[in-house]
């Protein structure tokens, strides 16, 4: 079972969706949001599910929308990959980096990617999402971490690396915060149907060929020790998301071009699912 959003932009239908169907979940819920996984959502709609829910109609030719509304926060870790953390030219931190991006950032998985104004060093960067499915604060260990997981979802942490560098003043979100700059999805996958989530390997490709090729096992820091961490200084709310960083293989690095106007990327997670997004410059 996987958690989705389809339609145009603000009027995204809440379904759950297993082996190849669409159900319409708004018998459930009116959208898949923060209250909705605070509410016992997911074991909601399994419920629903195996009660029988109506199919939606035309689902294949909807707009696939973020599996989540409206997030809180997206927090990001920095340089949670040593490999990654060498070719941006720094030491491996001895502490998880966060770092933010506007929720407005939030797009869908085969969404354009716009280039902001003046930008000439858009990047890519896969990385495993964690979305929140219970408030999280002063976790006692990263034992119990994993228990306010909601699930699982693939994320692009695309990345403007002049703004972030050049322009930061110390600070990353200038380079990360642009429109369109966190393509999310397609489903959220429910934690208990992903299984172990340091176990996960992970890929991004630009115009067909192959970028980044790890796993999240390479991780400095687990999802459950970054949870725990973050609980420590901030309130962690249901529907937050959670970007845990990306391995080696991007444009920063100096061994590929950064992304140019009609650039396509590829970026996918064992047993999360696949998305595509094409870059194409500012405009109205």
């Amino acid at each position: 079972m996987q958690l989705m959003r389809l339609g145009e932009p603000g009027q995204e239908i809440p379904v759950v969706t297993q082996h190849g169907k669409y159900f319409d979940l708004r018998s459930v819920t009116t959208d898949i949001d923060g209250a909705f996984l605070a509410a016992d959502g997911i074991a909601r709609a399994r419920r629903a599910l195996n009660a029988g829910l109506p199919e939606l109609a035309g689902a294949n030719a909807m707009r696939v929308g973020a599996p989540v509304a409206k997030p809180g926060a997206v927090l990001c870790i920095g340089q949670n990959y040593a490999a990654h953390a060498a070719e941006s030219g720094d030491a491996a931190p001895s502490v998880p980096i966060l770092f933010f991006k506007h929720p407005n950032t939030v797009i869908g998985a085969y969404d354009e990617v716009v280039i902001p104004k003046g930008a000439d060093k858009v990047d890519w960067e896969v990385e495993l999402a964690v979305i929140i499915g219970k408030e999280a604060s002063y976790l006692a260990s990263p034992e119990e971490a994993l228990e306010y997981v909601a699930g699982y979802a693939v994320s692009n942490d695309v990345s403007e690396r002049s703004y972030q560098v050049e322009h930061s003043g110390g600070q990353w979100s200038k380079g990360k915060c642009c429109a369109t700059f966190n393509p999310l999805g397609p489903a959220l996958v429910p934690a208990d149907e992903v299984g172990d989530p340091q176990q996960l390997s992970l890929r991004s490709t630009v115009n067909g060929e192959t970028r980044q090729d790890s796993n999240t096992s390479d991780m400095l820091f687990s999802v459950a020790h970054i949870i725990w961490h973050l609980s420590q200084y901030l309130v962690l709310d249901p529907g937050d998301v959670i970007n845990t960083g990306t391995p080696e293989g991007v444009a920063l690095s100096g061994k590929f071009p950064y992304l140019r106007d009609g650039d396509r990327m590829e970026l996918s997670i064992e047993k999360l699912g696949r998305q595509e997004q094409k870059l194409a410059h500012f405009r109205r």
